[in-house]
């Protein structure tokens, strides 16, 4: 049967053999002790298995069988190692018959996978780890993947993304629980901002393709010193000494993208270096980067990674300084007028 928010008290692990330990740990702290400054009950938290885990150098003792997830108001079932190989049949199995008697269930990082063998994803928007998504989709096309969130909330199933972002899916669900002025004490005794901005994108980085031997292998770092200049299509095949679509066949099978697409992936890239490693303007970043106006970089930056220059320096400032760079040409107005494509 349904339960409703005031009924969510009793929380259960599904561990098995194989299960990420920093996921388990992070909803065994959040749900498994309540903050001292929060006096309305607690979650009830458990944790099921069928049989001693590993867990480390030690050995981690489940306090029920798998069985006793059909009890549980909420299923956390933590990330998954080997996301190569299909997860335990008992373990899909028990997941699956806890959501039908009515029990929230949510996936911490590839724990994912198991909702997905068990079917709760199919025709549902969901996330993983960024490095895992693509085999998530791939295995399972009946589930909409979504790579940049850091979780999603469909109601009775939810997913989050990898690590880190396991915590801010059970922050998520204390919110939901018990409202916000808790979720945010919890958050502080984890000294953990209690929302993040943005998405998982902004923690994605952006390498050169490495293939040697590739017609372009010469262009890419030609391109990455010039990131501060204009540069068109036509500036990149006259510089691979061939045409604009022979380059555009070149570039989506050796990067997936086109070649303006990959040259403002990059652009992006090295504005997140400078807003780490430096003090320099907006202003300066966007015409360090190519990008012209801090107009321009802040519109392109937050429809990339979600969030706005200024929130991603904060949120990645490094104590070490680089030296502020130096400024570099503006692009050219007269190339843009000749009808030449930009980035």
């Amino acid at each position: 049967m349904a339960r409703t928010v005031s009924d969510m008290r009793s929380v259960a692990l599904a561990v098995t053999d194989g299960m990420l330990h920093f996921e388990l740990s992070v909803a065994h702290e959040v749900f498994g002790v309540a903050p001292d400054a929060v006096t309305v009950p607690w979650y009830d938290l458990s944790v099921c298995g069928p049989d001693t885990v590993p867990f480390g150098r030690f050995r981690l003792e489940p306090d029920h069988g798998l069985d006793r997830l059909r009890d549980a108001d909420t299923v956390i079932v933590p990330g998954w190692a080997d996301v190569d190989v299909d997860p335990p049949a008992e373990l899909v199995d028990a997941v699956r018959t806890a959501h039908e008697r009515g029990a929230r269930v949510a996936s911490l990082c590839t724990g994912a996978f198991v909702l997905a063998a068990a079917g709760l994803l199919d025709g549902k928007r969901a996330t993983t780890h960024w490095a895992h998504t693509d085999v998530l989709a791939a295995r399972y096309p009946e589930v909409e993947v979504d790579p940049d969130v850091l979780y999603v909330d469909n109601g009775s199933v939810l997913t989050s993304a990898g690590k880190a972002a396991a915590l801010d899916l059970c922050l998520h669900l204390v919110r939901l629980d018990h409202g916000s002025s808790i979720a945010n004490t919890v958050a502080r005794r984890l000294v953990v901002p209690p929302h993040r901005s943005g998405g998982q994108a902004q923690f994605v980085t952006a390498p050169v393709p490495d293939q040697d031997g590739h017609p372009l292998t010469a262009l890419f770092p030609w391109i990455i010193e010039r990131l501060g200049r204009p540069l068109t299509v036509e500036d990149l095949a006259r510089q691979a000494r061939m045409s604009s679509r022979h380059l555009g066949r070149h570039f989506r099978a050796a990067t997936g993208t086109t070649p303006l697409q990959w040259l403002l992936a990059q652009r992006i890239r090295h504005a997140q270096e400078l807003l780490e490693k430096t003090d320099d303007s907006i202003d300066t970043i966007a015409t360090a980067t190519g990008m012209g106006t801090a107009t321009t970089l802040r519109r392109h930056f937050n429809r990339t990674l979600g969030v706005p220059p200024d929130t991603y320096r904060r949120t990645f400032r490094t104590r070490t300084r680089r030296p502020p760079a130096t400024a570099t040409t503006r692009p050219a107005q007269g190339r843009q007028a000749q009808g030449e494509e930009t980035i």
